[in-house]
């Protein structure tokens, strides 16, 4: 035997290093068949698949190469891809090349993700129709949300944008440009209208503008833009240009007045003069922050943050924001006056923005006794309805009141579903304070409005600065407003209001001679202005009128001092603006000299006059002369005053005198019980009594 047999090999291991090997081949076949293949040739037929399921023109105008793979490169040398019909540029890209990654999984699933498209020297043409249609939108049904691609991100270098929006009043053209600065290599100009309003723009960017989902990488930007009268300048980072997501930047806000920013924006906020703010804007989900806000309105200091929150039906504006000093003469747009000057003067002018005519701004007191002085600034009631706020408002103190002795302001201003609410709304006056409650409903036209305040322990003295004879007085006063009216103005308001006012005040002092003018006591005026004047006691004081229609009639008029009682009636018009008052004094003491007559409170509000019954002095005078003709020391007779006043009984007098709901609670409680009430309301007992 010259050795072993030799064992056969299998057959099939020999079958499968064949396979392999095909397989191998056709791998090395496919992959050169992809890297050698002609795709030019499938250009034509490319574009003419592209155009009819999107019903628009496709055309890849020069080379066409594709880089297959899970995620397959589109290689494109001149590109052009139209519009919709009814879009008003007729190419949506047009671009000297392009690469568009395309992932093919999801394909299957009818969904279109394109995690990258980089364009070379783009031409793009974005609408956007009232009904929600965007040119971007692919397919024949451009409304279909499932034909919105899924672009990650857009890379560009150079090119030009138009981008329209009708139903924001959007038409602007952008201009942007690759620069050598690393970190914001992109620079842009825009032009045209936004809320159609002149819009301009300025600012760098990065190159890569990510479209969709929170991303690795945010994407820096510095701007600044002008829209209309108002400009922003903003700096900082954003996630996702399509929501805005991840938005954290620092930003400075000047305009001249906050309202425009609703046109803007879509935020209500209440007329004002120009103003300057400061602070970081961030963007979480649906809801706006702004935060460290600092800055000026007119003279008025401002700071503090809000959140602008869009995932009800409504937006909502809600936050705090405060002011060591509030300068009065910035309220003046508020109740629809012109800004004021020194307003004008404290912020500068908003550059590009249209200047506002100095004298449209100086609010110039007219001579004409039939002006009105109530604002008839109009309530834009749909705006009420627009937004939704929940907003506190403090100021430490108001300055520049001139006649009104504001010291400080609080507010919570609430808006829900069309209606106003300032509740509370706590104002310091006069060393007091006027708290209550204001209520606007703007479901009906015109407005309901409602206000009811209770004023505590306003200070005689402090309440009438500009009295010479009032500084040296001194008392506390009370007093209840409750109204209700309908009107889209505060001086419509107030001229169909209905309900009632009370003022009360309790023991006191006021100056002697001021009360011996009323009297028209001519020895004690003459002995005062010779020794000085001097406080006489008040006993107290209080004024009740009932509401109707705008009319206020006196149900109670009462000023009660040692030295001279003084009774009242008469009407206010609130809608006439109209004055018509008699004040009845009596001298408690014995005088010489006295003319007393009726004291007559007429004109208008803004030209209101104040003096003796001229027909009833002019009798008692002729009557002097009469008898001074005959004899002078007759005439002299005349004019004694033997002091037929008496003491007023102020518990019934003040009862009177307030409001229903008050002289309730007063005539149930006991005399101790009115001690107690008069100590915790601040005011003196007499108040409550003689």
């Amino acid at each position: 035997m010259d050795g072993a047999p030799t064992m056969p090999q299998p057959h099939g291991h020999a079958l499968w290093v064949k396979v392999l090997a095909a397989v191998a081949v056709v791998a090395v076949l496919l992959v050169l068949l992809a890297a050698f293949f002609p795709w030019d040739v499938l250009r034509g037929p490319l574009n003419r698949y592209v155009s009819e399921r999107t019903g628009r023109h496709f055309e890849i105008t020069r080379h066409l190469d594709v880089k297959l793979g899970r995620t397959t490169r589109i290689l494109a040398d001149g590109i052009e891809f139209a519009n919709p019909d009814w879009a008003h540029d007729p190419m949506l890209v047009k671009a000297q090349s392009a690469e568009i990654q395309i992932n093919l999984l999801p394909l299957l699933r009818s969904r279109i993700e394109m995690p990258l498209i980089r364009l070379h020297k783009p031409q793009l043409g974005l609408q956007i129709e009232p009904d929600g249609r965007r040119s971007w939108s692919l397919g024949l049904d451009t409304g279909d949300p499932r034909n919105n691609p899924e672009i990650g991100a857009l890379v560009v270098d150079e090119g030009s944008m138009h981008f329209v929006a009708s139903h924001r009043g959007a038409d602007i053209h952008t201009e942007f440009a690759i620069s050598d600065q690393a970190d914001l290599p992109l620079s842009f100009k825009s032009r045209g209208t936004w809320q159609k309003e002149p819009f301009t723009a300025q600012g760098r960017t990065g190159n890569v503008l990510y479209l969709s989902a929170p991303l690795q990488n945010p994407f820096p930007m510095e701007m600044q833009a002008v829209a209309g009268r108002t400009t922003l300048k903003a700096s900082g980072l954003v996630s996702s240009l399509a929501t805005l997501d991840g938005a954290n930047a620092s930003f400075t806000l000047q305009g001249q007045n906050w309202a425009d920013l609703y046109k803007l924006v879509g935020v209500v906020l209440p007329s004002t003069p120009r103003y300057s703010l400061s602070g970081r804007l961030s963007k979480q989900g649906e809801v706006w922050w702004v935060k460290q806000i600092n800055g000026k309105m007119g003279n008025t200091d401002m700071s503090g943050e809000l959140s602008f929150d869009r995932t009800g039906k409504v937006p909502l504006l809600a936050g705090k924001m405060q002011s060591r000093s509030l300068d009065f003469d910035d309220l003046a747009p508020l109740v629809g006056l012109p800004e004021q000057p020194r307003s004008a003067a404290a912020v500068p002018q908003v550059p590009g923005a249209r200047a506002v005519p100095a004298d449209a701004r100086r609010a110039r007191p007219s001579r004409d006794p039939a002006r009105k002085v109530l604002p008839t600034a109009s309530l834009d009631v749909p705006r009420l309805k627009a937004m939704d706020a929940d907003v506190h408002y403090q100021a430490a103190r108001v300055t520049h009141a001139k006649k009104l002795p504001l010291e400080r302001m609080k507010v919570h201003v609430r808006m829900n579903e069309g209606v106003l609410q300032l509740d509370p709304l706590d104002v310091g006056i006069a060393g007091g304070s006027v708290v209550g409650r204001l209520r606007i409903n703007g479901n009906s036209n015109p407005a309901q409005a409602e206000v009811s305040l209770d004023a505590r322990s306003l200070e005689l003295n402090k309440l009438l600065p500009g009295v010479k004879l009032a500084r040296a007085s001194f008392g506390k006063i009370h007093g209840d407003i409750d109204l209700k009216g309908r009107g889209n103005s505060v001086a419509t308001m107030l001229g169909t209001a209905g309900g009632n006012v009370a003022m009360l005040m309790g023991r006191g002092e006021i100056s002697n001679l001021l009360m011996e003018f009323a009297g028209i006591d001519g020895a004690e005026i003459i002995k005062f202005m010779m020794r000085g004047d001097q406080n006489v006691k008040l006993r107290c004081a209080g004024a009740a009128f009932d509401v109707n229609q705008g009319l206020m009639t006196s149900r109670a008029l009462v000023f009660d001092t040692d030295d001279t009682v003084v009774y009242g009636n008469g009407q206010v018009s609130l809608a006439n603006e109209s004055l018509d008052l008699t004040l009845h004094p009596y001298p408690k003491d014995m005088s010489i000299l006295s003319l007393r007559s009726p004291l007559k409170m007429a004109g208008s509000f803004a030209s209101p006059k104040l003096g003796p019954d001229k027909g009833a002095l002019a009798g008692k005078a002729g009557v002097v002369l009469a008898l001074a003709a005959v004899n002078p020391l007759l005439g002299l007779a005349a004019t004694i005053e033997t002091g037929p006043g008496k003491d007023a009984d102020c518990g019934p007098a003040l009862r009177e005198a307030a409001s229903p709901y008050a002289a309730a609670r007063i005539a149930a409680m006991s005399q101790p019980d009115v001690q107690k009430k008069a100590a915790k309301l601040g005011g003196p007992a007499g108040l409550y009594g003689p």
